[in-house]
């Protein structure tokens, strides 16, 4: 078949043991043009179906175990987003990558648990034109001295216009006494575009988690600004440091740290006009 949408796949039932079986697979495309099908739910989840090699949006990932999202065809097409995470320790999909022409999928969450895991990393935009999807937020700790999950690096705008996707926000630890994940870093900008802004830092009653760095803009257009971190900790955290601005753009702004822990750097303005950021 050389066009047509890949259907999605079913989910599972619950299995003699209690828990269910496994998603099913999503449906691949048409060979030429065409959307993959969507993962379907279950203790494995399904994989995500493919897109037309030319044309059409990656199928997303489906829960329970983070799949990731697959690419967009060729010419045209978004990834598709990654799942997130149910089981135990189980990290967030990545999202897939859009084609020459299309944004990136954002990652899943990653799992929440005793510790939490980490979200899954924004796929990157597409070779002309795209933003890079978002990453993930981590996994929230609920065990007593749990730690929790990182969040996903936003993916970049690889492209000639496209921004870069913002990082993922870093879990909480919500035991006694938890510690919070760090921040996930905004992806770049390669062209005309802005790069991401860093994910926050996770609170929590130990160690919280730092700031994720903000994304460079690489060519023309303003740098992101960095992630704050988390607060309520026992110990010192940094704030993410700004990104940085090449040619024509603002560096960001540098996060802001917790208890006696430094702001992030602010980054540097472009080469030609630009402002530099402020430290945080």
């Amino acid at each position: 078949m050389l066009f047509g949408d890949g259907g999605s796949g079913g989910g599972a039932g619950i299995g003699f043991n209690g828990l269910p079986a496994s998603g099913g697979a999503g449906g691949n495309a048409g060979f030429l043009v065409g959307n993959g099908g969507d993962g379907g739910f279950g203790f494995s989840g399904g994989a995500a179906g493919k897109a037309g090699v030319l044309i059409g949006n990656g199928g997303d990932g489906g829960l329970d175990t983070g799949q990731s999202g697959t690419a967009g065809g060729f010419l045209y097409g978004n990834g598709g987003a990654g799942a997130n995470a149910l089981a135990p320790g189980v990290v967030g999909g990545n999202g897939g990558n859009g084609g020459l022409i299309g944004h990136g999928g954002a990652g899943g969450r990653g799992a929440n648990s005793t510790d939490g895991a980490a979200g899954g990393n924004g796929g990157n935009g597409g070779l002309l034109y795209g933003n890079g999807g978002a990453g993930g937020n981590g996994g929230t700790a609920s065990g007593i001295g749990g730690q929790a999950g990182a969040g996903g690096n936003g993916g970049n705008g690889i492209g000639l216009f496209g921004s870069g996707g913002a990082g993922g926000l870093g879990g909480n630890g919500t035991g006694a006494p938890g510690s919070g994940g760090a921040g996930g870093a905004g992806g770049y900008a390669q062209g005309f575009g802005d790069g991401g802004a860093g994910g926050a830092g996770g609170n929590g009653a130990n160690f919280v988690g730092g700031g994720g760095a903000g994304g460079d803009a690489r060519f023309i257009g303003n740098a992101g600004n960095g992630g704050n971190a988390g607060t309520g900790g026992a110990f010192d955290a940094t704030g993410g440091g700004g990104g940085n601005a090449a040619l024509i753009g603002n560096g960001g702004n540098g996060g802001k740290g917790w208890g006696q822990g430094p702001g992030g750097t602010g980054g540097t303005g472009g080469l030609l006009f630009g402002q530099y950021g402020t430290n945080g």
